[in-house]
């Protein structure tokens, strides 16, 4: 009989603490402030780190007026969008050449948006996806 007393008095105020202890409430916050595009002489990868894209790497259809229009989160083209690319200059591809600096600026010899020669080997649309 003790122990059943004991059981009753533990259950009593585990279920006392349990209703009068103070509700949690969960707090889920998702945003993604990635913040303005990268500075790039001849535009960004479309996947994070963002880093530069070297030039050669996207085809004329990715500039206007000689800007470009962006690819992945800052994608401001149209939604239909479809463009050349070179992934033969793309890291995930195997390219170890060099990449340019944040903030560097297209020289004479290769202005932004007249890449000479441009051989695109794959086409993606503005968000980085492959298009088949």
């Amino acid at each position: 009989m003790v122990r059943f007393r004991f059981f009753a008095l533990a259950a009593a105020i585990m279920l006392f603490a349990a209703v009068t202890s103070p509700k949690a409430t969960a707090q889920v916050s998702v945003g993604i402030n990635i913040g303005p595009a990268p500075a790039c002489p001849w535009g960004y990868f479309s996947y994070s780190p963002y880093n530069c894209a070297p030039y050669g790497y996207y085809g004329p259809e990715w500039f206007a007026g000689g800007v470009f229009i962006g690819a992945g989160p800052w994608f401001h083209g149209p939604a239909n969008f479809h463009g050349h690319v070179n992934n033969h200059f793309d890291p995930q591809h195997g390219y170890h050449g060099a990449l340019p600096h944040r903030g560097a600026k297209p020289d004479r010899a290769h202005p932004a948006g007249h890449v000479q020669n441009f051989k695109g080997n794959e086409q993606r649309d503005g968000r980085g996806h492959e298009v088949k």
